[in-house]
């Protein structure tokens, strides 16, 4: 006898999109990829989600919902600090995750919720509408615990004469990068992402943090 099929709910069908782009990515996460791996028509996934971009949404809500709750702080540097860095470890797990944040066209449940805690702390801090308007934008994917890389590297040449021929050459042309590329503590390696997440995280909540104390206004 055959094992019957658990019935399907809308959680099911998220959980299941979710295991596909955490495998394949996002677009691997289709009405028809996940009806496929769930044993049923996509035709049925249309009585849980609307469409897809309400399952991508109901992904990112579902995977935010696992993120710890941050320890309490008195310091609103800390109590930010603290809950974007640990939405930065629950997101981390999910190379999608990225992606959809990026591409929605309407803030979800819980997106909302993350950026109102964020803004909750900076009041209970004492500052203003003002500087929390601004410290947003500042912080920008940064709340997500991820931020562009902007400063693309040129790649070099396996060959040892020609990869030296190409670093004397940008010696001569930018010497200030490769004076930081050849003189920073762990020259040749590659960067400590959290390290440089948290030093340009810290730098901004310092700088906020700052303008408080100065009683800074927009001038608006």
């Amino acid at each position: 006898m055959s094992t019957p099929r658990p019935r399907l709910d809308r959680e099911r069908v998220v959980e299941a999109a979710i295991e596909l782009a955490d495998a394949r990515g996002l677009a691997a996460a289709s009405m028809r990829a996940v009806a496929d791996s769930l044993g049923v028509t996509p035709m049925a996934l249309y009585k849980h989600v609307a469409d897809r971009s309400q399952l991508v949404d109901e992904m990112l809500d579902h995977v935010l919902a696992s993120t710890p709750d941050a320890p309490g702080t008195a310091d609103w540097r800390g109590a930010v600090r603290a809950r974007i860095l640990a939405t930065r470890a629950t997101l981390r797990s999910h190379g999608w995750a990225r992606e959809a944040i990026e591409t929605r066209e309407r803030a979800t449940p819980r997106v909302l919720a993350h950026m109102d805690a964020l803004m909750d702390a900076m009041f209970a801090g004492g500052l203003s509408a003002d500087l929390v308007h601004h410290a947003m934008h500042a912080l920008s994917t940064r709340m997500w615990g991820f931020t562009r890389d902007v400063l693309p590297t040129p790649s070099l040449p396996d060959d040892p004469d020609e990869r030296s021929a190409a670093v004397a050459g940008y010696a001569a042309q930018y010497p200030a990068i490769i004076r930081m590329a050849t003189t920073a503590p762990g020259a040749g390696e590659a960067c400590d992402e959290d390290t440089e997440f948290d030093f340009a995280l810290d730098l901004l909540l310092d700088g906020v943090d700052r303008l408080h104390r100065a009683g800074w206004r927009s001038g608006r």
